[in-house]
């Protein structure tokens, strides 16, 4: 089985397509977008050159593939959540599964909560559905994040229909604990609202943290709830195109039932294929990535305090994104801009994640320890010009 704690030399990895390897030149470290730099799981792999191999690249069967099975049981295993496969459907990406989902649950230009600093399409996919962005910040104490659970009371009580939840929490690796959940839930379901929770993040969830899945926390979390799921991010899949609706309550089932069939068939035949061999059989794999990303963690943290010491940063818990700190560098509230055209490295801008991401930047780990001190050192030279 290939090692995912050695990632692709970057002389194979420049010669991908994907939106991480085509966007900028040769010069360019790419840190950017949330993509990984180890190989393909080799069951994934082998099961994609059998598809192709019998010419298998059609039109997607109405059936789910055993892939909501797959999901049941990956769930019970990681997370002791055994969620039905009657009440789930598939889709093509988790961005689909939240923008299907708001279509049905709001009106026009009902407002909805998200909880900033977060993934930047959150702001371009509420609108999307029809809805307008509240945002309630996060709380942050300096030591750790939190919902502003008194702030999202607000909200509804001003008119806000629901809440769609990061989980766990993009950019900031935060695992939003099971009692935060617990009371969101009762928020929600005090004022009658509903929560999407993007879970997306969830099987890379770092060993010295405990994922809770939004529709186990309550009867009420449950009903009210829909979970958008996908293996493309555990898996580095996110070009074959498959996600999941999941829900734990008939309301919530009842909607999915009565999705509009091409919601369905949009969902790529290679992406219900990798999606099912990943759960079912690219455990092992998953395990070991997981240890290279809590390694690479770690080394960024020591990487930083040596080298560029002026950079805040936290250890997330969760998938291989950082959230620096970069106010005391001095290069504005924009400071991937510096980097790049400085430093030669690409990270993902900060103010993209909302306001309250002014003077920040995302940074992915998951490549090679080499490239990552190479960032670092890239980063702190140019901080010292």
């Amino acid at each position: 089985m290939a090692d995912p704690t050695r990632a692709e030399p970057l002389e194979r990895l420049r010669r991908r397509t994907s939106e991480k390897w085509a966007t900028y030149g040769t010069e360019v470290l790419p840190m950017f977008v949330a993509e990984m730099d180890y190989p393909l799981a080799p069951p994934i792999k082998a099961a994609l050159h059998e598809a192709v191999d019998l010419g298998d690249t059609g039109y997607v069967y109405p059936a789910d593939h055993g892939v909501f099975d797959a999901f049941a049981s990956f769930a019970q295993d990681l997370w002791g959540w055994h969620p039905s496969p009657a009440m789930m459907a598939t889709t093509t990406d988790v961005s689909v599964v939240i923008v299907e989902s708001l279509r049905r649950l709001i009106g026009p230009g009902d407002a909805v909560v998200v909880t900033s600093p977060v993934y930047p399409p959150f702001f371009d996919l509420i609108p999307e559905a029809g809805g307008t962005v509240l945002d309630v910040p996060l709380l942050d104490d300096g030591a750790r994040y939190g919902l502003d659970l008194a702030g999202i009371d607000r909200a509804f009580a001003e008119g806000a229909r629901g809440v769609l939840l990061c989980n766990p929490h993009n950019p900031l690796g935060h695992v939003h604990p099971r009692d935060e959940l617990v009371a969101l839930s009762d928020i929600v379901e005090r004022h009658g609202g509903f929560v999407v929770s993007d879970e997306i993040h969830a099987p890379l969830t770092h060993t010295d943290a405990s994922f809770t899945p939004y529709l186990t926390v309550s009867a009420a979390a449950a009903e009210h709830g829909i979970a958008a799921h996908s293996a493309s991010k555990a898996f580095n899949l996110a070009g074959l195109k498959c996600a999941l609706f999941v829900t734990a309550g008939e309301r919530m089932a009842r909607l999915v039932r009565h999705l509009p069939d091409e919601v369905r068939f949009r969902t790529g035949l290679f992406g219900l294929i990798a999606t099912r061999v990943g759960f079912t059989e690219g455990r092992e794999w998953l395990a070991g990535t997981l240890a290279a990303i809590e390694e690479n963690r770690r080394l960024l943290g020591a990487l930083l305090a040596e080298k560029l010491p002026q950079a805040g940063y936290r250890e997330p818990h969760a998938s291989y994104l950082a959230w620096l700190d970069l106010r005391a560098l001095g290069w504005g509230d924009d400071p991937a801009r510096v980097a790049r055209r400085e430093a030669k490295v690409a990270l993902a801008n900060g103010p993209r994640f909302g306001e309250r991401g002014n003077g920040f930047a995302r940074l992915n780990f998951a490549c090679d320890p080499a490239v990552l001190t190479e960032a670092v050192e890239r980063l702190a030279a140019a901080a010292s010009v």
